[in-house]
């Protein structure tokens, strides 16, 4: 695969899963030994424990949109910087529903093997979700 065909991957489970919601392709975008390297407690670091950390967001937020800023490939990985932008409508991760728009700002970096996800790193940058605590 090439950095563009590998960008492009990053680029539909983003558009695709999710803001689409759309979990039936995540057999086409996933290895079955996919490993999430930053996963959160609780959850398995494979493919569905990346299904069960979405089905939290999309309950916790309505009007999911992923906003690109800047995708950098090199290699078989492809590093993302965007913003997901929606509206806190539900409980997440222990913060009540503020009903306010928020951004949740992340920067993953996906290893990708035979065009599909291998491994997964991310940062993601809370605080306009944690403010609504104070």
């Amino acid at each position: 695969m090439t950095t563009e065909q590998n960008k492009a991957v990053v680029l539909r489970f983003n558009k695709e899963v999710i803001e689409e919601k759309n979990i039936g392709i995540i057999d086409e975008l996933f290895l079955p030994a996919f490993i999430n390297r930053t996963v959160r407690l609780g959850f398995s670091p494979g493919p569905d424990g990346m299904i069960a950390f979405l089905k939290i967001l999309w309950q916790a937020f309505s009007e999911i949109k992923v906003e690109i800023h800047d995708q950098v490939a090199e290699g078989d990985k492809v590093t993302t910087r965007k913003t997901i932008h929606g509206i806190h409508t539900g409980q997440f991760m222990n913060l009540p529903a503020s009903n306010k728009k928020v951004e949740i700002k992340i920067i993953d970096i996906v290893r990708l093997s035979e065009g599909k996800y291998a491994e997964h790193w991310s940062v993601i940058d809370m605080q306009s979700v944690e403010n609504f605590k104070k």
